[in-house]
């Protein structure tokens, strides 16, 4: 079964229908220009509202590590998803003291990214490049591409999945988790029911068909 990571998660009542419906892991976003951002205080009451055994994924743009391990350690985040320029040091100095997410770019074309530089993440999230955005814009990426390195890395796909096209994006590229935001939305930070629903649905059959 492919895991579902839903991100930009700023509701408790959110986070607990997406627990409720399988999903692996849930983000919350720390990056302050983000309309998904929530302060560490909103962050600790809807990590108060979520069973056991889930997954919470910090985001972050750019900090330096003594400020990601400090919050992670403060509210006990399961890992740090880093999503900015973070120069390989930076990633090193966080994974030593929890498993890094590391964020990268995988447009419909140039090159691939370079994997080899971020040796002590965990897991890569693919994530499809807007000018001046890091992520939530809402478009695809090259799903090809991502098909290959998906075959020695361990790769979350983002950028652009929705219900209608998440089953088609698992065919392809076979990844280990995906992670959607704004796909699954009313409006920036709030989850649609509905939309959840059928996107849970879609990753089951998709992982049905390719198991």
């Amino acid at each position: 079964m492919v895991r579902v990571k839903i991100c930009g998660i700023t509701k408790p009542e959110d986070a607990k229908l997406a627990a409720d419906l399988g999903a692996y892991a849930i983000g919350l976003n720390f990056y302050e220009n983000s309309a998904r951002c929530v302060t560490p205080f909103a962050a600790s009451e809807v990590i108060r509202r979520l069973p056991p055994f889930i997954a919470i994924v910090g985001v972050f743009v750019n900090w330096s590590n003594a400020p990601i391990v400090a919050l992670c350690k403060a509210l006990r985040l399961s890992a740090a998803q880093l999503h900015g320029d973070e120069t390989p040091q930076v990633v090193d100095a966080v994974a030593r003291r929890l498993p890094v997410i590391k964020a990268l770019p995988i447009g419909q074309g140039g090159t691939a990214p370079d994997f080899s530089r971020y040796r002590s993440a965990s897991a890569f999230l693919l994530d499809s490049p807007a000018s001046g955005q890091y992520g939530g814009t809402g478009t695809t990426g090259n799903w090809h591409m991502a098909r290959v390195a998906a075959q020695t890395q361990r790769i979350i796909l983002a950028g652009g999945l929705t219900p209608e096209n998440v089953g088609e994006a698992i065919r392809i590229v076979r990844p280990y988790a995906v992670d959607v935001a704004s796909g699954v939305e009313l409006r920036p930070g709030k989850k649609d029911p509905a939309k959840l629903r059928s996107f849970f649905d879609e990753v089951a059959r998709a992982s049905r068909e390719i198991s």
